[in-house]
């Protein structure tokens, strides 16, 4: 026990700062849209696809990743994964020509993310933890919303003393530093390779369909609100910064959900937070003044990246620790698919109506459909599957 607390202890606060690097760069791109397409010459469209792109590709390798992760384990996934998400950022602060950015996003950031995202932290931590992974993955995922926090403001905060080209340059070489610790103190998880494949995910299906209907707003609301409220008026600088406000609701949601999961169920509070997500959205579907705006970046954060330990604390529990990484890929093929199609469908339905209304409205039905699919009837049937 003396040696497995630290090793816990160790693996919650490494992981947070991983999470605070991959998933600070990855969704600091949509604060860098506006701003970029002035500064590269580069159509603000593409690179919204570029981002649906860089979603999909993420999604695609989960198979692979989850494969590795069995493999070589997932401490050298992770560091590989930040060390490509790193790589990309500084690509992209000498890139001269439109097919360049997006190669350099969609590939060195699509495959970044998807060896250092939460598949790589779920799998780490649950080999190191067992049973009482629960905490430590959430304590764990709120460096999701602290990298949501710190890195889109540090970004806007130098756009305009030191132009989008530094700003890529700095923040790719501070992950990078933070990579290096990471390397240094991040512990190993042990475990015996297995010949077997994946565990079957059978009886887990509808939680897997309301993490699929999650992340198809979650990637739009984060990536492309600050552009929403540019379209509405407000400065690139202002605009990312509702990010933040996001970020800060979601880490504080984290941190208490950490606490709640010692009394409640998990099931419980994802039906609590889908049908906040609801209201979130159908406040930005209808708000033009900014203070309103702000209160829908609020309950945004609050019903956001909350929502992910909370469903892997769902679909990881009584399975092999030794084939998680391949039995866990599924489940975020079908998250990060869908929220390249949120994003598609959102860039779609922009293009035909001048804005995103439509699709926060969609999001909305998605929101309600995901709270139904946890709901007591559900679960029960869930657990007798």
């Amino acid at each position: 026990m003396t040696r497995t607390r630290p090793a816990g202890d160790r693996v919650a606060w490494s992981g947070l700062a991983a999470m605070t690097v991959s998933f600070g760069l990855n969704f600091s791109a949509g604060v860098f849209f506006a701003p970029a397409a002035a500064a590269y010459g580069v159509d603000a469209t593409a690179l919204a696809v570029a981002a649906a792109l860089s979603t999909a590709l993420t999604g695609l390798l989960q198979p692979v990743i989850g494969r590795l992760l069995d493999r070589i384990g997932a401490r050298a996934v992770l560091l590989t994964g930040l060390l490509f998400m790193a790589a990309s950022y500084l690509a992209l602060a000498v890139v001269q020509q439109t097919w360049q950015f997006v190669a350099a996003y969609l590939v060195l950031g699509g495959i970044g993310f998807a060896s250092s995202s939460s598949l790589a932290l779920t799998t780490l931590v649950w080999r190191i933890r067992g049973k009482q992974a629960g905490p430590s993955l959430a304590r764990a995922s709120t460096g999701i919303n602290l990298g949501q926090l710190l890195v889109p403001w540090a970004a806007t905060s130098l756009f305009e003393p030191v132009g989008v080209r530094a700003t890529y340059a700095l923040l790719g070489a501070a992950a990078l530093a933070v990579t290096a610790v990471l390397a240094a103190v991040l512990p190993t998880d042990r475990f015996q390779t297995s010949t077997a494949g994946r565990e079957s995910l059978r009886g887990r299906a509808r939680i897997l369909v309301s993490f699929g209907l999650h992340s198809a707003t979650l990637y739009v609301m984060v990536l492309l609100l600050p552009k929403h409220a540019v379209e509405l008026g407000w400065t690139a600088v202002d605009a990312g910064r509702l990010v933040a406000v996001a970020a800060v609701a979601a880490g504080i949601t984290s941190a208490v959900t950490a606490r709640l999961l010692r009394r409640h169920r998990p099931e419980t509070l994802l039906r609590i937070l889908h049908l906040v997500r609801a209201l979130s959205l159908a406040t930005v579907a209808v708000v033009t003044d900014p203070a309103a705006l702000v209160a829908s970046a609020a309950l945004l954060g609050v019903a956001s990246f909350p929502v992910i330990p909370l469903t892997m604390a769902v679909v990881s529990r009584g399975l092999d620790a030794s084939r998680m990484g391949r039995t866990l890929a599924p489940g975020w093929l079908i998250h990060q698919l869908s929220a390249a199609l949120g994003l598609a469908v959102a860039t779609g339905l922009h293009a035909l109506s001048g804005g995103y209304r439509a699709y926060f409205i969609l999001g909305l039905l998605l929101s309600v459909a995901a709270a139904a699919l946890v709901s007591p009837t559900n679960e029960r049937q869930e657990q007798h599957a």
